[in-house]
């Protein structure tokens, strides 16, 4: 009984720890439950094939517990709208639904650069004018030629937390990471007294959050633990989401509660296996944006997810590791190490991959998120 329990702990642990971490994770319970390509669905008649195919791939776009809080509305041939969707805020963690708008930001680079490899061209406008507005962006097709851009790129990318090298990240790749960034982003190798202070604020913000109650129950909310809840919902924090495999995997998937991921115990191993993890790796990256607004967030969180898909292209995993942007004790460190305010909008530990991992993210289908001309 005691092997048992134990064996019960060690998974949840590890569970609590990796559900925690990502801002922008997504994974499934079986990497062939899900496709990753469109489906043509006959109830979007308003939608030709190449349309479906474009808000298919956007839909890949990383998110919050993969929470997936976008929504479209069609205004008219070649004209939507991206809205945020209300129901799938996280407000104990995102109470400003800053991580929210870098979700959308992340959606709208994901359809500007399917469109352009299908033969449209994108302007995308930010119309949101606060950041509980629901209606964001306003998008328009215009045809045009196509743009060599791999959308195989969009299928393959995935949040990586475990198997990151230590070696360093060469120059010639930071470069090539770097190159949509416009002078935003910073890398910091391990060693460096820099990475030690962004790892020691995140374990400790890990850790405070564990215990704060309001951020664990919603993040149990969010847990699809079994293979018919995956199915269900298509969304949320899965088993193979938190890279957690073997009898461990199987174990949590048959018998695994969500509720006993807010056990004391649970808590505790679930912060000491984060302090673990976020002291592998290469380095770290930082990402920060020239000012706060809606737009600002929307540009970030573009920015953002073309370089994780040039990071897919170079073999190197990144994991987002928030809890410093999102609790006092992270927010307190920032303040007291820069002497004007800062916009910090990512933290991100980084390190090359020696067998890439297949994404096996659950995503909810088209008509889920997509709503035809008239809708409210």
């Amino acid at each position: 009984m005691n092997s048992r329990r134990s064996f019960m702990k060690d998974a949840m642990a590890a569970g609590l720890a990796f559900a925690a971490g990502p801002l922008l994770p997504a994974r499934a319970s079986n990497p062939r439950a899900f496709r990753r390509e469109a489906l043509p669905d006959n109830s979007l008649s308003f939608l030709d094939g190449p349309e479906q195919e474009i808000l298919h791939l956007a839909s890949l776009a990383p998110s919050g517990h993969n929470s997936q809080p976008w929504r479209v509305r069609v205004a008219g041939p070649g004209r939507w709208i991206v809205e945020a969707d209300p129901a799938r805020r996280l407000p104990a963690v995102d109470p400003e639904n800053r991580e929210l708008l870098l979700s959308l930001g992340a959606f709208v680079e994901n359809l500007s650069l399917a469109a352009g490899a299908l033969g449209f061209r994108v302007e995308a406008e930010t119309i949101a004018e606060g950041r509980g507005d629901r209606d964001i962006v306003r998008i328009s097709l215009i045809p045009d030629r196509r743009q060599p851009f791999p959308g195989e790129l969009m299928r393959l990318r995935r949040t990586v937390k475990t198997g990151q090298a230590s070696r360093e990240i060469s120059s010639r790749d930071i470069k090539a990471l770097f190159q949509h960034m416009d002078g935003l982003a910073h890398y910091f190798s391990c060693g460096s007294q820099h990475a030690s202070c962004i790892r020691d604020a995140t374990v400790e913000a890990f850790r405070a959050q564990s215990f704060r109650d309001d951020a664990q129950e919603e993040l149990v909310r969010w847990l699809r633990l079994s293979n018919r809840s995956v199915k269900e919902h298509r969304d949320g924090l899965t088993v193979a989401g938190m890279e957690i495999s073997g009898m461990t995997g199987w174990y949590l998937r048959n018998f695994g509660k969500p509720e006993d991921f807010l056990k004391k115990s649970f808590r505790e191993q679930g912060a000491d296996l984060a302090a673990k993890t976020a002291a592998e790796g290469a380095g770290w990256i930082i990402i920060t944006s020239r000012g706060d607004s809606v737009g600002d967030l929307i540009k970030t969180g573009r920015r953002f997810e073309r370089m994780a898909l040039e990071a897919r292209a170079l073999g190197i995993g990144i994991h987002p590791m928030t809890q410093v942007l999102e609790e006092a004790t992270g927010q307190d460190a920032i303040a007291a190490s820069h002497g004007r305010p800062m916009h910090l909008q990512f933290v991100l530990r980084a390190g090359y991959v020696e067998k890439y991992p297949k994404p096996v993210s659950p995503r909810r289908s088209l008509p889920s998120f997509v709503r035809g001309p008239g809708a409210v």
